[in-house]
């Protein structure tokens, strides 16, 4: 029986600072890169991860020394991110203003991903918002 080399489900702590986004977009790379197709994901999957990490960082009324969880995963054809924090405020779509130098990562998300949305934790401490994205469609070559 061949064995498979989809990778499981890939969770990693991270220091809740802006400066770690880097990182979390660095793991969802090597998780991609061990796909058969995981380009088709690089891009939205890359600016998704992103902002939902940099929302936990910025919003959430947790302690600043607690950790921020990502979670990668396939899930039939669509790739699965999670980022979970220990605030208990939950995200909302808000309209931007043209002046508004924040406020439009959200915006992305809801335009990007095929759905998302934002559950409590197991044990009742803090909440995880999470997304969907479907593969890049493969265009065929011109001839």
């Amino acid at each position: 029986m061949p064995v498979s080399r989809r990778p499981r489900t890939f969770a990693a702590r991270l220091d809740s600072r802006v400066s770690s986004t880097p990182t979390a977009r660095h793991f969802l790379r090597a998780y991609l890169a061990a796909l058969p197709s995981g380009d088709r994901y690089t891009d939205i999957a890359g600016l998704l991860l992103g902002e939902l990490f940099a929302n936990a960082v910025q919003h959430s009324d947790a302690p600043a020394d607690r950790l921020i969880e990502i979670r990668i995963a396939l899930v039939g054809d669509r790739l699965r991110l999670e980022v979970h924090d220990a605030g208990s405020g939950r995200p909302s779509l808000r309209a931007a203003t043209p002046e508004d130098e924040h406020g439009r990562g959200l915006s992305l998300v809801d335009e990007l991903a095929e759905r998302w949305g934002c559950c409590p934790r197991a044990g009742g401490v803090g909440k995880f918002v999470w997304a969907l994205v479907a593969p890049t469609p493969v265009l065929p070559l011109a001839a």
